[in-house]
């Protein structure tokens, strides 16, 4: 198998971050055991329609240091999920662009047709549009169980090209728009970089675009609007240890390491590998092995987005 690409975190203090059982004050780091396999991420690959300014994964159309997963691949995790007993309720397919992958399609069906839900991260461009006869028929057959989240950074159109290029939101608007003539179940996701005016101010925003577009999402739901922080490795942020659950009211079992795994394909590899969740593709510690059950060790946060994106919100680690 060919080594994953090295990327130690980056942080203001280079001392944190360092040891996964420790950190730089000597305390106890935090860890997050897999309670139960509920959602399976698939990395369709890191090909991309679109370069984004601030990609967390450096998706484009030339980066393809992630491979495309096949439908072999995908049965065959599903299949061992299966048989581990895993609680599996949910695949999600992200990026890159998903559909630029001419198995999705099938994966989708594969997953639908074992009672399993599946969430498909798209920026609704083009490639899906390529898609469009075949998910129409999968809607038709499947419903509420294939659900489209759609990145849309901000609901003005400025703001959203200022990331994503000229003339992007134009062609994501076109795109939801289609998903909701044809009774799809929507997902929105947007980014908090830009609401400077608060989150309420951003997700009424997002609202009256909606209602003025016909899109039926609800921007008052966290869910049905997801509004994600940005992900900079390079802001220092404060280790978790273990007195942090105790101190922020938090569960461990609430992290996404806790339900879910991602599964890769490393162009060169010999073969897929599981990884710890969606937002660590390239950091080798992350990288849990080969198979389901070698991944369901615990996790240790040892990262600046375990701190950030998944454990604080928002909140201060201190008593």
């Amino acid at each position: 198998m060919t080594a994953p690409i090295t990327m130690r975190p980056k942080s203001l203090d280079p001392a944190k971050f360092r040891d996964p059982v420790v950190t730089a004050k000597g305390e106890t780091r935090a860890s997050v055991g897999l309670a139960g396999l509920r959602t399976l991420w698939v990395n369709t690959g890191t090909l991309c329609n679109i370069t984004c300014r601030n990609c967390y994964i450096d998706s484009s159309p030339t980066n393809d240091a992630l491979a495309y997963f096949t439908l072999g691949d995908l049965v065959a995790y599903l299949d061992e999920a299966a048989a581990l007993g895993a609680p599996l309720t949910e695949v999600g397919f992200t990026g890159g662009e998903p559909f630029l992958n001419r198995d999705l399609p099938a994966m989708l069906r594969e997953v639908l047709r074992r009672g399993l839900s599946a969430l498909v991260l798209t920026n609704a461009m083009k490639p899906m549009m390529n898609h469009a006869a075949a998910l129409s028929v999968l809607q038709a057959e499947f419903g509420a169980r294939l659900t489209m989240r759609v990145s849309l950074d901000h609901f003005e159109p400025a703001l959203h090209d200022i990331e994503r290029g000229d003339g992007a939101y134009a062609r994501t608007m076109e795109g939801l728009a289609w998903l909701a003539r044809q009774g799809f179940t929507i997902h929105v996701a947007g980014r908090l970089a830009f609401g400077d005016d608060g989150e309420a101010a951003m997700r009424a925003g997002y609202a009256a675009l909606f209602a003025a577009r016909g899109i039926p999402v609800d921007a008052g739901d966290p869910v049905a609007l997801m509004l994600f922080p940005e992900m900079d490795a390079e802001t220092d942020v404060p280790e978790i240890t273990t007195a942090c659950w105790g101190i922020l009211r938090k569960s461990p079992d609430s992290l996404m390491c806790a339900s879910a795994r991602m599964v890769v394909k490393r162009r060169g590899s010999a073969g897929p590998a599981v990884l710890a969740c969606t937002l660590l593709p390239y950091d080798p510690q992350f990288e849990l092995g080969a198979t389901l059950a070698e991944a369901s060790r615990p996790v240790a946060l040892n990262h600046p987005h375990c701190a950030t994106f998944c454990v604080l919100g928002g909140a201060a680690c201190s008593r």
